[in-house]
């Protein structure tokens, strides 16, 4: 029988996660239809918030569903655009423009900066 986990290992282990937290990276995949206004207009706001927020640490993938449909039943895309965050877990979908930048470091867990 394997020993029981203490509050000492538990507590351990989320000071361990919470110190490799700002070294995560992030697996990003963002399905758009075409280049239409609001594909462009999600692709830049991601950017953004992927510059400001995540400073290199992330990898990030644009799929135009126009040029391959078959993403869309093997990710389950029911609209577009959709960001899927892979990595780090859990897995999380955003349908929209990505314009409400609080909520999307939100559904990230990521933390807004403090405007000075």
């Amino acid at each position: 029988m394997g020993k029981e986990p203490s509050k000492d290992d538990s507590y351990a282990e989320f000071e361990e996660a919470s110190k490799n937290k700002g070294n995560e990276r992030f697996v990003l995949r963002l399905y758009v239809s075409g280049m239409t206004a609001r594909s462009m207009r999600a692709i830049d706001n991601l950017k953004k918030i992927c510059e400001e927020s995540l400073q290199g640490s992330y990898d990030l993938e644009v799929i135009d569903i126009s040029q391959h449909p078959e993403a869309v039943s093997k990710e389950e895309v029911i609209a577009t655009p959709t960001l899927i965050k892979d990595l780090p877990k859990p897995l999380r979908r955003i349908i929209g423009d990505l314009s409400d930048t609080e909520r999307i470091l939100v559904a990230l867990n990521l933390t807004a900066k403090k405007k000075k």
